[in-house]
């Protein structure tokens, strides 16, 4: 027998079948709208059909399309989709522009095959999921459920198969030998006995799959339970207590043959950091032209209101701890830079008084936008601190440096849950830093787009700006 260890990622047991699915779909779809509407089949036709299913296919592995979807999760399932889909429509955009084919194909063809493979697409997963969800409503399909240590794991796992019943999952109870006292309260009433009592249950056919929520300190504990549990036929799940905590894109890495789990890690790697580059640029451009004229209209009344340069560049930490300079209007007589930077406080005379009017409206961060177009900055991120507020904070909050796992960003998942302008108090900078590593750790395309439209819905304004 081989000494090699190995852990298989976790993939849909149909996922080939699913992708064969979505690939006759999205190619047969194209062949029968040109065949009801009686437009011969180029190669033309042929070509656009393949790189929309790479495109597709390309960005599926990106939002791991394929892995094991619970039917609790079919929203974000349906989103992705589609996401995919329109990863696949823009390859085919970019192919027609830049091969200048347009005028080989029809675009009343294109748009119903889009509109068509948005419904198709998204469709056959809604019939799958409803048959599904019948059936497991009707009693079938479902599996008994064991969690050994009632742990925060443990209660986080019971939530889901409690709240979530059409997963499939029936909660059978917990299993803990710790004392009654030092168990958490919430779930108490779920505790039916010893874990060797939940072992001869699981012997016994009692119990189809068991999670193992016990403490990573418990590993003679875990390892004996696990060598008990390899009499039994059942499924088994270890769920470490570390992965309640601050882990970032937690997955399987692999070092040659040996595999790892990631601790600490930018979700931007792959295909992901190229579609976040693309969504950078495409957007960065898009706004730049469309305020170029403002940013005009600002720097002349930055020169008439003060003396000094039209733009401020600070030293800000950027991805992976690295220095960049982030481009502001100046707003203030002084431009602080050095290795203590005093915050702006309100009625700060620091601040001139066009800069006041600009920074309570985030117009003075406009050239920032020139900052994601370089690539030093990215349209949605943690905000950058400067250099001395990170040398200060890094060693009171915890987790603060993971922040900059990825580039930060003009607009975040903090700024518009109200964590933005100043931090008087140890308590906001960790709010602050909270919502940073909930953005990292959840990163999507379809989390940064929320975050844009959150952003522009509730106004660049905000009480905490000044």
């Amino acid at each position: 027998m081989s000494g090699q260890q190995h852990v298989k990622d976790s993939e849909n047991v149909y996922s080939a079948l699913y992708r064969g699915i979505d690939f006759l779909t999205i190619q047969l779809s194209l062949f029968l709208i040109l065949l009801i509407r009686k437009e011969e089949f180029t190669n033309t036709y042929l070509v656009v059909g393949l790189i929309a299913s790479i495109g597709f296919f390309f960005a599926a592995e990106s939002y791991q399309l394929y892995r094991c979807w619970r039917l609790g999760e079919f929203s974000r399932l349906s989103s992705s989709t589609f996401i995919c889909w329109f990863a696949g429509v823009f390859c085919v955009v970019v192919f027609l522009f830049f091969s200048k084919t347009g005028l080989d194909i029809s675009r009343l063809i294109v748009g119903l095959w889009i509109l068509f493979n948005c419904i198709a697409l998204g469709g056959w997963r809604v019939l799958l999921y409803l048959f599904i969800y019948k059936r497991r409503k009707a009693g079938f399909y479902t599996r008994k459920v064991a969690v050994f240590g009632l742990t925060r794991s443990g209660e986080l796992l019971a939530e889901q198969f409690i709240n979530k019943p059409e997963t499939g999952y029936i909660l059978t109870g917990f299993y803990d030998d710790r004392a009654d006292a030092r168990s958490p309260n919430q779930y108490k009433e779920h505790l039916i006995g010893g874990i060797n009592q939940g072992i001869e249950l699981a012997k016994a056919g009692g119990i189809d799959v068991i999670y193992i929520a016990l403490p990573l300190a418990a590993q003679k504990r875990i390892e004996g339970v696990l060598r008990s549990l390899g009499d039994t036929t059942i499924d088994v799940f270890i769920v470490p207590d570390f992965f309640t905590f601050n882990l970032l894109n937690a997955r399987l890495s692999h070092l040659g043959a040996i595999q790892t789990i990631s601790v600490y890690e930018s979700p931007m790697t792959g295909p992901s950091r190229l579609l976040k580059r693309l969504e950078d640029i495409l957007g960065s451009m898009l706004i730049l032209l469309i305020i170029s004229l403002p940013m005009l209209f600002i720097a002349l009344l930055i020169k008439i209101d003060s003396p000094g340069p039209v733009l401020f560049k600070q030293l800000r930490y950027g991805l992976d701890g690295r220095a960049i300079k982030v481009w502001k209007f100046r707003s203030m007589h002084s431009m602080d830079n050095g290795k203590v930077v005093n915050q702006v406080v309100p009625g700060d005379t620091r601040v001139t008084k066009l800069g006041a009017m600009l920074r309570k409206t985030s117009l003075d961060e406009l050239p920032q936008f020139i900052n994601v177009l370089f690539g030093s900055m990215s349209l949605v991120g943690p905000r950058p601190h400067a250099v001395a507020h990170n040398e200060q904070y890094r060693k009171l909050v915890d987790y603060y440096m993971l922040r900059h796992k990825v580039k930060p960003g003009i607009t975040g998942w903090a700024q518009i849950n109200g964590w933005r302008g100043e931090t008087d108090t140890l308590v906001k900078m960790q709010k602050r830093v909270e919502f940073d590593l909930e953005y990292i750790r959840n990163w999507s395309i379809s989390f940064d787009l929320k975050i844009i439209f959150l952003t522009i819905i509730r106004g660049f304004t905000d009480k905490n700006a000044y």
